[in-house]
């Protein structure tokens, strides 16, 4: 990467992860390991997600490949318009791809659910995820320095998502609402439904639940994800996870609270 040509070679080796955005406005999640630099979603307009690239040194045209989880605006907005860009190939399930509108003229290489896909330096594990989409799925991410487990938009943890996210140095789990703020909420009551539904969205509790299945020596961070601003709060989300943290002594990870603006730069290292 030209913007990073002097860094040092500890840091060459550091799996880089910043989650641009996250929420209901939008989505996208940016992985570099080694050489390889690839967007997971792009739920932004392309110029947005361009703009939030380069607060941390990255160009559009240094991307090497955008992977998408479903069809969603929040997860799709800017996707086409960036890879016809670019050039950017895009990896994408058949049913997701003929769901997507206006995408454009866009290189896609096509994968099923639960195939393992092998790029550059990198690995990605994608498994099925219960959500209303045609056909969602989450991403394990290997690299050089570690394995990063992605589940966002899912109404349950299957016991196939936690077999999945077994095993990983960083975990990106949705904590989408506080159960009684949606009870109490403005939506209207079919959307409540929907929401707490199996095809829905997991809430702070259930984000909790699935980490404690997830603990192990090696987890280094837990990041929360795609909160609604209308029906949670990072402090409540928070309390939630750190509640099954502090109790135990298997490890003891750094918790991060996403948000919808700023993005937000971590790393797995040695």
């Amino acid at each position: 990467m030209a913007a990073n040509q002097g860094r040092h070679r500890g840091e060459e080796q550091r799996v880089r992860i910043c989650q641009l955005a996250s929420g209901s406005k939008g989505n996208a999640l940016y992985v570099e390991s080694g050489q390889t630099r690839i967007l997971v979603d792009g739920g932004l307009s392309a110029r947005a997600l361009e703009q939030r690239l380069a607060t941390i040194g990255v160009a559009g045209h240094q991307l090497d490949a955008v992977f998408l989880t479903h069809e969603h605006g929040d997860h799709s907005l800017g996707v086409g318009p960036l890879c016809r860009r670019f050039d950017l190939p895009l990896y994408v399930v058949p049913q997701t791809l003929a769901a997507l509108p206006r995408l454009g003229r866009v290189r896609c290489c096509l994968f099923e659910p639960g195939q393992a896909l092998e790029f550059q330096d990198l690995r990605l594990e994608s498994f099925c995820v219960t959500h209303d989409a045609v056909a969602p799925v989450g991403f394990v991410i290997e690299g050089q320095r570690g394995r990063l487990g992605l589940a966002t938009d899912l109404g349950v943890a299957t016991r196939l998502v936690q077999d999945r996210l077994q095993g990983c140095q960083a975990l990106i789990l949705e904590a989408n609402h506080d159960e009684q703020l949606l009870h109490d909420g403005p939506y209207p009551w079919p959307l409540k439904q929907r929401i707490r539904s199996r095809h829905g969205h997991l809430s702070n509790r259930e984000a909790a639940e699935l980490l404690q299945s997830l603990l192990w020596p090696g987890l280094q961070t837990v990041v929360l994800a795609h909160l609604s601003e209308t029906n949670n709060r990072p402090e409540l989300a928070r309390q939630s996870v750190a509640s099954v943290l502090q109790p135990q002594n298997i490890c003891r990870p750094q918790l991060l609270v996403a948000g919808p603006l700023t993005p937000m730069l971590w790393s797995l290292a040695d």
